[in-house]
C-alpha cells in the first residue's frame, strides 16, 4: 500500500533501519508487545482487544466501553524493567519478587524517529508516541539510565500537544522538561507527522516537518525502545483536565464517561532513521 512520505531533517543523509507500515490485516508481534502491566501492577484499562488494523495500511488503537468500564491499547517494542510481574523467587531462603529478563524486539540509539497519525477526537483519554529505557532511574546518570522522551502526547482536545522529557526515575530524584503547549496547524485529512531527531547531545522536535522544539538537557546515550500507546483517564490517573481525584484506581474519570464512541488514534505508520555518514 502506498504511504505518505518521511518528513526527514533536512541537510543530512538517512537510512530507513525498522519500520511498520501497518499493512495487512493483522499486527506484526514480531515487532510489538503488548504492554499490561505498570510499576508490575496489571492496569486495567489496557487492554490486547482494542488494536486492529483496518487493511487500509492503517493501525487503529480504540476506545472500548464495556460493563461500563473503559479499554485501550499500550504497544511496545521492548519492556522497562520496573513492569515485568514476577513472584518472589527465592533459593536457600533468599529472592526478591523480579520477574524472568524479557527480549526485547526492538532497541535504539540516536537517529530520527517518526509517527504519522491521526489524533482521537473524544475527552477522557490520551495518545503517545514515546521512547523508554528499560531501565530507567536504576542511577542518578541519565546518559547510563535512559530518558523517558514523549516525542508527542496529546491530552486535549483543542489540538493542542506537547514534547516532554523524563528523567531520575519516578520517585524523589524525578526531573523533567517540556516544550509547553503547541497548537497544530490543521491538515487537510487529519494527519500529523511527530518526529525525533536524538543524537548524542541534543533532542530537537518536529511535527508536520517543522521544527517545535530543542532540549540538550539529559541526553540518554543508552538503546531505548517505542511505544505507542493510549490511556484512559481515572483508573490510575486523575482527569488531566478537571484534576479529579478519584477515590479509587479502577473508576474511570467524568469525563471518560462523557466520551461518545466509536473513537480511535489511528496511525499510518512509524519509522527509525538512522543518519549516514560520510
Amino acid at each position: 500500500m502506498e504511504h505518505a512520505k518521511s518528513l526527514l531533517p533536512a541537510g543530512k543523509k538517512w537510512k530507513l533501519v525498522w519500520n511498520d507500515e501497518f499493512d495487512g490485516t493483522e499486527l506484526d508481534m514480531t515487532k510489538w508487545s503488548f504492554r499490561y502491566h505498570i510499576l508490575q501492577k496489571r492496569q486495567m484499562c489496557l487492554s490486547d482487544e482494542t488494536a486492529a488494523l483496518d487493511g487500509k495500511g492503517n493501525l487503529v488503537l480504540s476506545l472500548m466501553e464495556k460493563d461500563g468500564h473503559y479499554y485501550c491499547t499500550q504497544l511496545q517494542t521492548g519492556e522497562n524493567y520496573m513492569d515485568r510481574p514476577g513472584e518472589k523467587f527465592e533459593k536457600d531462603g533468599f529472592g526478591w519478587p523480579i520477574a524472568k529478563f524479557s527480549e526485547p524486539k526492538f532497541m535504539h540509539k540516536y537517529g530520527y524517529y517518526e509517527i504519522r497519525c491521526k489524533l482521537q477526537t473524544q475527552e477522557g483519554w490520551w495518545s503517545a508516541f514515546w521512547l523508554q529505557s528499560p531501565r530507567i532511574g536504576f542511577c542518578a546518570d541519565p546518559k547510563e539510565a535512559g530518558v523517558e522522551v514523549d516525542i508527542m502526547e496529546s491530552f486535549r482536545r483543542d489540538n493542542i500537544v506537547s514534547h516532554n522529557n523524563h528523567w531520575g526515575g519516578y520517585g524523589a530524584d524525578h526531573k523533567h522538561a517540556g516544550s509547553g503547549d503547541i497548537k497544530l496547524e490543521e491538515t487537510a485529512d487529519g494527519y500529523h507527522t511527530f518526529g525525533l531527531e536524538w543524537t548524542p547531545d541534543e533532542y530537537i522536535y518536529y511535527i508536520d516537518g517543522k521544527e517545535t522544539w530543542r532540549c540538550s538537557e539529559a541526553v540518554s546515550q543508552t538503546e531505548q525502545f517505542i511505544l505507542v500507546s493510549t490511556e484512559c483517564m481515572g483508573y490510575r490517573w486523575p482527569d488531566v483536565l478537571t484534576r479529579e481525584i478519584l477515590d479509587s484506581s479502577d473508576k474511570p474519570a467524568e469525563s471518560l464517561k462523557k466520551a461518545v464512541l466509536p473513537d480511535a488514534f489511528i496511525v499510518d505508520y512509524v519509522r527509525v532513521y538512522d543518519e549516514i555518514k560520510d
